[in-house]
């Protein structure tokens, strides 16, 4: 009986249904009238990589919400800003709101600036400004110019003492607590306004003053907007403009205590900036009303708000604080730990930019907010990565294969190619010898049907090998029961003789002195950090919710010779943000970084290792980590294969 095959029975013969009696013959009908012939559509010819044809780039420009937007105010010079508070790394969130703010302007023909809002220095650290630049220039950007609210704090201030002349602000004491009172208290009760809105305006004008001059501390007095109280609008119920802050701001030094708050400078730098299009998440839809007005309020140039929702993936957290727990309780490795989903972290596992920017692109912008599954993002980076890097053989957990009918001095070059989807890519040449390494997984002590890799008495392909070897015995440690040698035949038929194809081809690596193989590396292999969709809600909070499994390190893996021209030759792919950066790590000089043992160092320029891309063949998509030194190499897995990459 066929494996997997179900036989039914036979029905006995009165279960067998009666034959259905003949039916009379029918008139014949009338011949229908000949159709049209349809006409002759030539096929489209299907390119070899149609598989993995790129969306286009500029598609979330040219249709749906941001179209309409530029629609609403065409502009011969569009101008927009990405503004960020430099106050946390970025995360994958951002990487929507920096393609669409930089990439709106540059479909246009236009510029954005990058300005930080540095409006708080309690909370501002140098290493975020710089993180930041470099997160946005990784991803193929450049700055129109950098600003900083902060160049503006004279002009803000000035401004300031304008509204309360134009009775549109005043100094109010209350506490925090009185002034949710009179806000309703979150609960839609009755509102009312503050007993000092109606103080006088030189005494305001006063009040103000003093804040700057050092009278009030902290929370003892706050410059308000005077807007509308009864205004169904949260942001009209007179939002605090300025705050007292007793820290040293990392520009300006300790020259003013009192600061702007995001609600009173966002949309005045914006109309210094002669902004166009500001464009920001759906969170501020209802700032847009009070950003109108305060313009409207100091009668400065007013740039159209427009929002987009914002980008959220499940399975993670993107909380500042709730990733600074993680950092602080050693659960990661820091900001960058390739299991967190910062921009830091995604370019240290080796994802590359071009691969975020798809994803991006082929979710589209409207002004939903977007929920993504970790899977989904893993499916485009997959998808890009497939294309645009070469593939070499890796083994995780090797165990040698010793071939018995071979020569000691056994050599062949076998030649590989980079990728059979792009010849481009070019080929490279691996030794194969007595002695190989295979994955530990790709050998079992006891043979069954269903099984089709390497086990006694079996063969098995490896992969551009002419002929497929065949165990013939090995040995294990007593101590921890693990095989430790593999003994084979190298199975090339005599002349004359059939050749059978294997069922399976398993990667390999050789053992060669001449060419300085096996190649060495630890390779560390990431899963999810968390074990539900939603680590917030689960019980006991998202720490409880840790998944301890989430990395899994291979201390003795071995790749083939063919790392060391892909690791020359990087970045993989070469795109925006990639091509110039140098890994001041690396060695050029080392033989490590040639593509042969007599290329010299010329004009070398290496990149930073995570654009060390590569698909290991069976295994998975590879970057070579920061942490690799001093002739060692640490791999961090970007992405897995295909889900249903099961090896039979």
């Amino acid at each position: 009986m066929d494996e997997g095959k179900v036989i039914l029975p036979e029905r006995s013969l009165q279960e067998k249904k009666p034959a259905k009696a003949k039916k009379q013959p029918k008139e014949p009908k009338e011949p229908k009238p000949a159709k049209e012939p349809k006409p002759i559509v030539a096929k489209k010819e299907k390119t070899p990589n149609d598989a993995a044809v790129p969306l286009d780039p500029n598609s979330m420009f040219k249709e749906g919400f941001l179209k309409a937007v530029y629609a609403e105010r065409p502009s011969k010079h569009v101008i927009t800003r990405f503004p960020p508070e430099p106050n946390g790394y970025l995360h994958i969130g951002h990487s929507k709101a920096i393609a669409i703010n930089f990439g709106f302007a540059r479909y246009y023909g236009g510029d954005c600036y990058l300005r930080y809002d540095d409006t708080n220095p309690e909370k501002e650290e140098e290493k975020y400004f710089t993180a930041i630049l470099e997160m946005i220039e990784w991803l193929g950007f450049k700055p129109y110019k950098i600003t900083y609210s902060s160049d503006n704090f004279q002009k803000l201030y000035d401004l300031a003492e304008d509204l309360i002349t134009r009775d549109g602000a005043y100094v109010c004491h209350c506490s925090d607590t009185e002034v949710k009172k009179q806000r309703g208290e979150g609960k839609g009760l009755e509102r009312y306004s503050c007993s000092h809105r109606d103080r006088p305006i030189e005494e305001s004008l006063t009040e103000f003053r003093a804040m700057r001059d050092g009278k009030y501390k902290p929370r003892e007095a706050v410059l308000r907007m005077k807007q509308d109280m009864q205004d169904g609008n949260p942001q009209m119920w007179d939002l605090t403009a300025y705050r007292i802050l007793e820290a040293e701001h990392h520009r300006s030094g300790d020259r003013w205590r009192i600061y702007p708050t995001y609600d009173y400078t966002h949309c005045l730098c914006d109309s210094f900036e002669d902004i166009t299009h500001s464009l920001c998440t759906t969170e501020f839809q209802l700032s847009r009303v009070s950003y109108e007005w305060l313009c409207d309020a100091v009668e400065v140039y007013k740039p159209m708000q427009r929002e987009y929702g914002r980008l959220n993936v499940t399975g993670t957290v993107l909380s500042k604080r709730k990733i600074a727990k993680l950092v602080d309780d050693k659960i990661v490795r820091g900001w960058d730990d390739p299991r967190l989903y910062t921009l830091v972290a995604l370019r240290r596992r080796g994802v590359p930019p071009g691969a975020i920017l798809s994803f991006v692109n082929e979710l589209g912008v409207s002004t939903a907010n977007t929920n993504i599954q970790l899977a989904r993002f893993e499916q485009v980076v997959r998808r890009y990565l497939e294309q645009a890097v070469p593939r070499l053989m890796l083994v995780l957990d090797p165990i040698p294969v010793i071939i018995d009918n071979l020569p000691d001095d056994y050599l062949e070059n076998i030649e590989l190619p980079f990728s059979p989807k792009e010849p481009t890519m070019g080929n490279h040449i691996v030794p194969f010898t007595k002695t190989v390494y295979i994955d530990r997984s790709d050998f079992r002590e006891v043979d069954s049907k269903d099984y089709f890799r390497l086990a006694p008495g079996k063969a098995v392909g490896l992969l551009k090998v002419p002929f497929p070897i065949k165990a013939t015995s090995f040995k294990k440690d007593e101590a921890t029961d693990l095989v430790t040698e593999v003994h084979a035949t190298y199975e090339k038929p005599e002349e004359g003789s059939a050749f059978k194809k294997p069922k399976t081809y398993i990667q390999w690596v050789a053992s060669s002195p001449m060419h300085r193989p096996p190649i060495k590396a630890e390779v560390r292999i990431f899963s999810s950090l968390f074990k539900s969709e939603n680590p917030d809600s689960a019980e006991g909070g998202f720490m409880a919710d840790l998944n301890s499994h989430s990395e899994e390190i291979f201390p003795n893996a071995m790749i083939e010779t063919g790392f060391n021209e892909v690791r020359a030759r990087a970045p993989w792919p070469e795109k925006e943000g990639e091509k110039t950066v140098k890994d001041e790590n690396a060695d050029a000089s080392s033989s490590e970084a040639r593509t042969s043992e007599d290329a010299a160092p010329k004009s070398f320029v290496i990149a930073r290792p995570e654009t060390v891309r590569f698909q290991g063949l069976r295994v998975a998509y590879f970057a070579m980590d920061t942490d690799s030194a001093d002739g060692k190499i640490v791999l961090n897995r970007i992405v897995s294969l295909k889900e249903d990459s099961g090896k039979a």
